[in-house]
């Protein structure tokens, strides 16, 4: 009876993770599309790379974590993702591109992939 108990707990504490995993990755798509929107070097792009930088920090810092319970394989190819994020963040930062669109369709494949 507690184990049943206990699995539907820990069920649902997934599914909630992944609930807010997908709210701040809708966050994230929104904010970069409104930085595309407005353009280079504007307070919305600022806002918008910040929020990115810190979503995926937080995500790569959990993937890093050894009791991390998703496959080997996914979380190395999450943690290349995430690093090639924070590399195109500051790309966008120092003026190296102004294209947000491929960071915009990749955290779209991702958050979707959390559905």
């Amino acid at each position: 009876m507690y184990q049943f108990a206990y699995a539907e707990i820990v069920d649902e504490s997934s599914s909630e993770m992944r609930a807010r995993e997908r709210h701040a990755m809708e966050e994230t798509i929104r904010l970069l599309r409104a930085a595309r929107e407005s353009g280079p070097g504007t307070a919305a792009e600022v806002d918008a790379l910040f929020y990115l930088r810190r979503l995926w920090a937080i995500f790569i810092d959990d993937l890093k974590n050894p009791e991390n319970a998703l496959p080997q394989e996914l979380r190395v190819n999450l943690l290349s993702i995430g690093a090639w994020m924070l590399k195109e963040v500051e790309r966008v930062r120092s003026g190296a591109t102004a294209d947000l669109t491929p960071m915009i369709e990749i955290n779209e494949i991702i958050r979707d992939g959390l559905r």
